[in-house]
């Protein structure tokens, strides 16, 4: 069933699309949400139980800050970068749609690092931690670069192919060089850490350990390049707490 003008008009008490700030559709057999991008101004909309597949007309409402979409017949992550260029989106419940898959863990680190600004997610609060993890444990979802089908959009998969792609860059990002990690820690202004920081460490295990530590900054500084400003102030505000955390736990170890 395709969402109608009569209808948005209708449950929302509006005259114009353009002015409709919420709307609830819980439950209505829907299909097709076409008729969203023409509401710029919509900031909350349930849809949940329904059989919305593509995000895409989501895209359209820059003012959107609570998404609901729970029991719907979204297949692929990748539909989430619809939602990546949304400043105000805070909330979103997708639980309950093919594209969640076998593990919990993966579904929620992925969405997170898709979605960094979110502050709800499947009715449970993004903790800071959570941000951090997703950096490094949620899968790097990409949209293939070819013309889209049908309405326009493009077409996005989320294959077994992506997921290797993705391993593969993963692999390559740990892979640096002592050059490429020397660069890193000068532009993030670290020092090497001496052998006497590894107490309980063999020689040959502390050179590894310093070459993994290396290895990560070089991977964090090159997914850096890819934030906005919005993300980057998130990422600067998890590294503030988490300094924060460090500095308290030193204290405790002093007293």
């Amino acid at each position: 069933m395709k969402l109608t003008r009569k209808m948005v008009l209708s449950r929302a008490k509006a005259s114009e699309l353009h002015s409709v700030r919420k709307l609830n559709c819980w439950g209505s057999r829907l299909t097709d949400i076409s008729i969203c991008r023409e509401m710029p101004s919509l900031e909350v909309i349930t849809l949940s139980v329904n059989s919305v597949s593509t995000l895409e007309p989501m895209s359209r409402c820059r003012q959107l800050s609570e998404l609901y979409l729970r029991g719907n017949r979204i297949c692929s992550l990748a539909e989430l970068l619809y939602l990546k260029d949304l400043p105000h989106l805070r909330v979103l419940w997708l639980a309950e749609n093919p594209c969640c898959g076998p593990d919990p863990h993966l579904y929620r680190m992925t969405v997170l690092r898709v979605l960094p600004h979110l502050h709800t997610l499947d009715n449970q609060t993004v903790t800071e931690e959570e941000l951090s993890r997703a950096l490094m444990e949620g899968e790097d979802i990409t949209a293939p670069s070819r013309e889209g089908v049908g309405n326009g959009r493009p077409e996005l998969s989320y294959t077994q192919s992506t997921v290797n792609a993705t391993a593969e860059t993963q692999r390559d990002l740990l892979s640096f060089g002592e050059e490429e990690a020397s660069s890193v820690q000068g532009q993030l202004c670290l020092k090497a850490p001496g052998r006497d920081q590894f107490p309980s460490f063999s020689q040959r295990e502390a050179v590894n350990s310093h070459k993994n530590r290396n290895n990560v900054l070089a991977a964090i500084l090159l997914l850096l390049q890819d934030l906005d400003t919005e993300g980057l102030e998130a990422v600067h505000q998890t590294v503030v707490s988490r300094l924060q955390t460090l500095h308290k736990q030193e204290l405790q170890d002093m007293e």
